[in-house]
């Protein structure tokens, strides 16, 4: 300042040398302070455009980590689990048609048991005998042959059976057994007819892709 007085006392000052005038200590050091702020707020913006782009980075290869890693082996690991749902839904369709055709084949083979007349009881109950299988075959061919076909023509017997429900209880790919709800009509020479009604438990075997009456019980 005392520079600045000495200036005055000797004559005017020009605006030039005022603009050239050397700043004091502490008008420099302000400057200075000033500028270090702006240059440290620009590393921080770009370090903190690096840290997204390393979190953009990151995050593409967690997806193509999840793309070419963890779908393939979760379609690996649902596949064996998939198959086990088709193989039991085939099994399940399996059944159902097991037990209907077992069921059909229990009814068609109990009203050709139990139903015949006496101009043809030979017949009827001999084709009765190829809906049979195993010592139920044997039983049945030993009662018709010694007593309801000689009382069917010595007494002129006939009989019309009919199944008006059946269910079946269990049925595997070769073993079924089924429950019949039976009524049976019988008429003896010129008598009146009478009529039974009936429940049995007939038990199927499949052999050679034909169910056949393995058992036959009355319950």
């Amino acid at each position: 300042m005392r520079w600045l007085k000495s200036r005055r006392a000797n004559g005017p000052i020009d605006s030039d040398s005022v603009d050239h005038l050397p700043a004091e200590p502490g008008q420099t050091a302000t400057t200075e302070d000033t500028t270090k702020p702006t240059e440290a707020r620009t590393e921080v913006d770009r370090s903190g455009h690096d840290d997204e782009a390393t979190s953009a980075r990151r995050r593409i290869r967690w997806s193509r980590a999840i793309a070419y890693g963890l779908l393939p082996a979760l379609a690996f690991l649902l596949a064996p689990a998939a198959g086990f749902l088709k193989w039991q839904d085939a099994v399940a369709r399996g059944a159902h048609v097991a037990g209907a055709e077992s069921v059909q084949a229990a009814t068609d083979g109990t009203v050709a048991l139990l139903s015949y007349r006496p101009d043809t009881v030979e017949k009827d109950l001999e084709a009765a005998r190829g809906r049979l299988t195993g010592t139920f075959l044997n039983a049945y061919t030993s009662l018709t042959h010694d007593v309801v076909i000689p009382g069917a023509k010595q007494k002129q017997i006939s009989a019309v059976a009919t199944v008006p429900a059946a269910a079946s209880i269990k049925v595997t790919d070769t073993h079924a057994v089924v429950l019949l709800f039976v009524n049976q009509t019988v008429i003896i020479g010129q008598g009146a007819p009478t009529s039974t009604a009936s429940s049995v438990r007939v038990s199927l075997d499949k052999l050679d892709g034909r169910w056949l009456i393995s058992q036959f019980e009355p319950v």
